[in-house]
């Protein structure tokens, strides 16, 4: 039996669940998660077999806003150094036939100098957090990461398009569920229409979690509102389920009538993925959130029409859009070891 290493970014829960849904389509083989935070917590609770060794630097968020992107970029620097420690370690007691990493470069550049075959999975090809003089550092980062990616044996990149040389398209990953949309309502027991607020593995989603409410508040509608605060937020509010931190964020999805949410990739393709209407508002300052957000017809400054949002798409019939990218990406890794 094969034995993969699977390095998965700790920084947010979207890189572990579209992690999820691929490993959920290997055969035979056994894979062990390298990870931490919240990612780990999924992990766990779904019963793999995970370590919990990395400890991500957390971006400073005011009103919405990325603070002090380079001192972040630097935290991030230092955290790659200490990953790449613990990474070495692991795989020379582990020697795994193949190493998979979701924008865990780190273990990358350690497997490569290995000579162990490596998979990236990213939606990332370069960063853009800082400008001015800071942003020469962060180009050199880029330049070291493009190096990194042509050396992987396969990038998978969870878009549609065409492959090109290691790089190869999939189109979105997310996790499959086997119950229907009205078995999941009974389930949860949603009965009336329903809102889904998520901010992911952080505490950087509190301002959309008070904005959201407050723009709840201004409509005269029946709701269930429904609070996925992830594990880093403990604080109470009123007139709303706080869920806490969940594994099964794509059934809730799939059972609610909007989705309000940060600009994650994973949790916007998962919402597409099932045909729930989303309000994705970006983290200001943070490109990869904004980018995400612009491709869906949103930006920072939509925080202060929610009400308005929400009630358009609560009125939005839903278009569901069937992906197979979780299964395309198995076969790919797979076909690595034949």
């Amino acid at each position: 039996m094969n034995v993969f290493s699977f390095f998965s970014s700790p920084i947010g829960l979207g890189h572990v669940t579209r992690d999820i849904a691929i490993v959920n389509n290997f055969e035979n083989i056994s894979t062990k998660f390298v990870t931490g935070s919240g990612a780990t917590k999924i992990l766990e609770k779904l019963d793999y077999n995970v370590q919990d060794v990395y400890n991500p630097p957390s971006f400073i968020i005011e009103n919405g806003v990325l603070k002090n992107p380079a001192k972040w970029l630097w935290n991030y620097y230092q955290y790659y150094r200490d990953c790449k420690n613990i990474s070495e370690k692991i795989l020379q007691k582990d020697k795994p036939n193949l190493v998979i990493s979701d924008e865990d470069f780190a273990s990358l550049t350690v497997a490569q100098e290995m000579k162990i075959p490596t998979v990236l999975i990213t939606d990332v090809l370069e960063t853009r957090f800082t400008k001015g003089i800071a942003s020469f550092i962060e180009k050199k980062m880029n330049k070291s990461m493009q190096e990194i990616i042509k050396k992987c044996d396969t990038v998978i990149v969870p878009e549609k398009g065409d492959n090109q040389d290691n790089i190869k398209k999939v189109g979105t990953i997310v996790r499959e569920t086997c119950r229907t949309r009205e078995e999941l309502r009974n389930k949860f027991c949603f009965e009336k229409k329903t809102i889904i607020i998520s901010i992911g593995g952080t505490s950087a989603g509190l301002f959309l979690i008070k904005k959201a409410l407050e723009a709840i508040s201004k409509i005269n509608q029946n709701l269930d509102i429904i609070l996925v605060s992830g594990p880093a937020v403990n604080k109470k509010f009123e007139n709303v389920k706080n869920l806490g931190f969940v594994d099964n964020l794509h059934e809730l999805i799939f059972a609610a009538d909007v989705i309000i949410s940060l600009a994650g990739k994973s949790t916007i393709d998962e919402a597409n993925a099932y045909g729930t209407p989303g309000i994705f508002i970006p983290i200001k300052g943070h490109f990869e959130q904004e980018d995400n957000a612009r491709e869906e017809g949103f930006e920072f400054e939509d925080i202060n029409r929610l009400e308005k949002l929400i009630l358009e798409k609560l009125e939005t019939k839903r278009k569901q859009v069937n992906t197979n990218g979780a299964k395309v990406a198995a076969e790919i890794i797979q076909k690595l070891m034949k």
